[in-house]
């Protein structure tokens, strides 16, 4: 096993902000405690006051680095996906957040940052920056990649189109990616409303998909878009979901 190791001089000329901004983040023992504790608190509130229900976990059974995807259109979508996953994987699970939404405010960021372990993602400018670093984030081994391809919350509830990044982040690449829906949290916490309700919440798995025969031009990367936002709904229709 390889050995931990953290220089802390590399942190002593930045500010707290910068340090919380940074990524990848150095280790330290003290937010994964606080990390794995919040996570504990936060699986215990899902089940008791939403109910929450895992179908298929088995399919995330792996010690092999994967990217997770999922339908999105609350911010419960985040936790529910984090609560799936063994605690010791918290650390090495990476949900992509909107860089300009969650890393500018501090309240924000400081979720981001330690509660969530969240990755810092482009949406609009430096997409390929972005793409590329979660390259190297699999590279490692038992890397957990969370990607919303609808690139930012539902309004509706409504399943919209996977924008074409998640194809080219997979395109000829031996990494499992599984489709997810998560059903019942625009109910419970839809955008714009300040606290979540009381409603059931599922998490649906599918089965991991592997893209690496596929080539890496334009026509197969939006290709594989479409088939991952179509083995996520039929998760949604297969269980009967609204």
């Amino acid at each position: 096993m390889k050995k931990w190791r953290y220089d802390s001089s590399r942190d002593l000329e930045r500010t707290p902000l910068d340090r919380l901004r940074q990524f990848p983040r150095e280790p330290d023992i003290l937010v994964y405690g606080l990390r794995s504790i919040v996570a504990l608190i936060i699986r215990g509130l899902l089940r008791i006051y939403n109910r929450f229900e895992i179908i298929g976990h088995e399919n995330l059974r792996t010690n092999r680095s994967l990217v997770i995807v999922a339908n999105h259109c609350s911010h419960l979508d985040t936790l529910c996906l984090l609560a799936a996953l063994p605690l010791r994987k918290l650390h090495r699970a990476f949900p992509a957040a909107a860089s300009d939404y969650f890393f500018q405010s501090v309240p924000r960021l400081w979720i981001a940052a330690v509660i969530v372990n969240a990755l810092p993602f482009a949406r609009q400018m430096r997409v390929r920056q972005s793409l590329s670093l979660c390259e190297q984030l699999l590279i490692s081994p038992g890397t957990i990649l969370i990607i919303f391809p609808e690139g930012t919350r539902s309004t509706t509830g409504e399943l919209r189109e996977f924008k074409s990044g998640i194809g080219a982040l997979v395109a000829g690449r031996d990494v499992p990616v599984v489709p997810c829906f998560i059903d019942g949290s625009f109910l419970a916490w839809p955008k714009g409303k300040r606290l979540p309700r009381p409603r059931k919440l599922r998490l649906i798995v599918g089965a991991p998909l592997n893209y690496r025969a596929c080539g890496r031009d334009k026509m197969e990367i939006c290709a594989i878009a479409a088939e991952l936002r179509e083995a996520v709904n039929e998760l949604r229709q297969r269980n009967g979901s609204n």
